[in-house]
């Protein structure tokens, strides 16, 4: 039996059908119209537009491998470093998570929070399984990032994307008037010790400015730091890392085990992301 979903967390949610505010009921959430969502054995909810989303986000092994490497704490210090920009002006009611996979990231900025309320929304029904049980105050839902965020206008006082896409426009909606975005990016080294050795994606030397160009028509960048760490890795951790994110679709089990053979074991593997706040004003 899954606890009771936290009410000040469903009061951030909006109908995906109709826009209208939610409340609990015995199975799930429903609108004032009738529209009624039942809430998954596991937890959470599926606020999907009518017709579905296209994507269907990481798979089943994808999670699982993200819930090994960030259970091991090696992404704890990038954790912290997002807990303190999303405190930096002040502690915050309500925090939404937007791609937020596991659920772990925002989990340690509502332990920094303890007064806040959390949703991880996510499109991928493995990764809101996994988040349904990762704080008290926070749930889980199945949703689209591109297809409207189900979600009340001005509702949320901080958000954070971590790794993943970012709609400036809905953001911005959703966003309460002073409210802040935190947006944590890969910088230029990050994991560069693996990029050519392993073959794997390397981050887009234009990425900052696409990330202004698709915020700043609709936020105000207030300030920008970078976390830097090194991690020495052994080789399955390296492959449970791979394993979890987006390389996992460009690289084959047998490629991927030799090339991790000619690794050293451990390996030092540099952390280096950019942790960037935007405002709505």
């Amino acid at each position: 039996m899954s606890p009771p979903l936290p009410p000040a967390a469903v009061a951030l949610l909006a109908c995906p059908v109709c826009g209208a505010a939610l409340a609990t009921d015995d199975h799930g959430v429903r609108c004032p119209a009738g529209h009624a969502f039942d809430r998954a054995r596991q937890g959470h909810l599926t606020l999907l537009p009518p017709g579905g989303s296209p994507h269907s986000g990481d798979s089943a092994a994808m999670v699982a491998d993200r819930v090994a490497f960030l259970a091991a704490g090696h992404y704890a210090g990038v954790t912290a470093a997002l807990a303190d920009a999303v405190l930096a002006d002040g502690p915050p009611g309500s925090v939404l998570d937007l791609g937020g996979g596991t659920g772990a990231h925002l989990a340690g900025v509502l332990d920094a929070a303890p007064g806040a309320v959390g949703v991880c929304l996510d499109v991928s029904r493995y990764a809101a399984r996994r988040a349904a049980r990762a704080h008290p105050r926070a749930i889980a839902v199945v949703a689209d990032t591109w297809a409207g965020l189900p979600v009340r206008d001005g509702a949320v006082d901080r958000v954070l994307v971590v790794f993943a896409p970012r709609n400036g426009p809905e953001t911005a909606r959703v966003l309460a008037p002073g409210g802040r975005l935190v947006v944590v990016t890969p910088a230029a080294d990050h994991l560069g010790e693996l990029v050519g050795p392993l073959g794997l994606l390397s981050v887009d030397p234009a990425k900052a400015e696409r990330l202004a160009g698709a915020l700043e028509p609709h936020l105000v960048r207030t300030a920008s730091c970078v976390h830097r760490e090194e991690l020495r890795l052994d080789r399955d951790a390296v492959a449970v890392l791979v394993g979890m994110g987006p390389h996992a679709r460009h690289l084959g089990s047998t490629e991927l085990g030799e090339r991790l053979a000619r690794l050293p074991d451990p390996v030092a593997v540099t952390v280096a992301v950019d942790v960037t706040t935007y405002r709505r004003d």
